[in-house]
């Protein structure tokens, strides 16, 4: 990238549109035009330690690499329907910051962005932190490691993906996932991962009421779970569980292992996996 534009300031509609080739550093996208879509349909673009204060800048982009810098509230849509994306050490503030992208890859970066990662197709995470709610809804090809999550309604309807050694404190997560591995985390939070399927945790904490029910092809290994009560309801089901649980009600088939129970609760004459304490 010969190109270079630094210490500039832009607010027109479109500032740098279809650009390419291009290093942007140290740059200011704010003022009183209040323009959007800053560098829409572009391609080969370095953009380093800049100021996002307008909306949807980097819309149907190609090969770019976002590093440093802040998006903040008023930067709303910041990257939508782009592909081959790199985002380091970048504050992301604004709703709705990631969707409909492929191969995306973000590390050391914190987000707070409700609706972050809709239907995105291939990003990779790691040591992030992040806050929203319905995030990463109907993606797929994740693999997030060292994440630390907050927020409601996370990782739903999620496919062919894998969590490694993060921390989600959540609720409904993982609702209707497929084909998942969590592996090494902690999941906080009520209602987890209902109605999921082929979704295995794997030496993994769980925390909350009412957690994996309803599921096909679930698996726990080596896990330890708290405060779990009503658990595995109408769920198919092989489980080994390190730690006592509050109560397991109709377990639909296979076979769960517990170190201790408090309640089996069996009132579903369909109810026939095996309980061993």
């Amino acid at each position: 990238m010969d190109n270079i534009i630094e210490g500039k300031s832009f607010d027109e509609e479109r500032a740098l549109y279809g650009q390419h080739d291009l290093t942007v550093r140290n740059c200011r996208f704010d003022g009183p035009a209040d323009g959007e879509s800053a560098f829409k349909e572009s391609r080969l673009i370095k953009a380093e330690e800049n100021y996002y204060n307008l909306r949807y800048p980097f819309w149907h982009c190609t090969d770019l690499e976002v590093i440093g810098g802040e998006m903040t509230q008023n930067c709303r849509a910041a990257l939508w329907y782009s592909q081959n994306v790199g985002i380091r050490n970048l504050l992301m503030h604004g709703i709705k910051a990631v969707r409909e992208c492929s191969n995306v890859r973000i590390e050391d970066s914190d987000i707070d962005s409700p609706e972050f990662g809709w239907f995105t197709r291939g990003m990779s995470m790691a040591n992030c932190k992040a806050t929203s709610e319905y995030f990463m809804l109907k993606s797929s090809g994740l693999n997030f490691s060292g994440v630390e999550f907050s927020g409601k309604y996370s990782f739903q309807y999620v496919e062919d993906s894998v969590f490694e050694n993060c921390n989600f404190d959540t609720k409904d997560a993982f609702w209707h996932a497929k084909n998942v591995l969590v592996k090494n985390c902690t999941v906080k939070g009520e209602y987890l991962a209902w109605y999921c399927e082929n979704v295995t945790f794997e030496n993994c904490t769980i925390c909350g009421t009412q957690p994996l029910c309803y599921c096909k092809g679930l698996k726990l290994v080596n896990c330890k779970m708290y405060d779990a009560d009503l658990a595995f309801e109408k769920s198919e089901v092989q489980a080994d569980i390190t730690t006592r649980v509050e109560s397991i009600k109709n377990p639909l088939s296979g076979c769960i292992k517990v170190a201790g129970l408090g309640t089996l609760i069996r009132d579903d004459p369909n109810s026939a996996a095996e309980v061993c304490v």
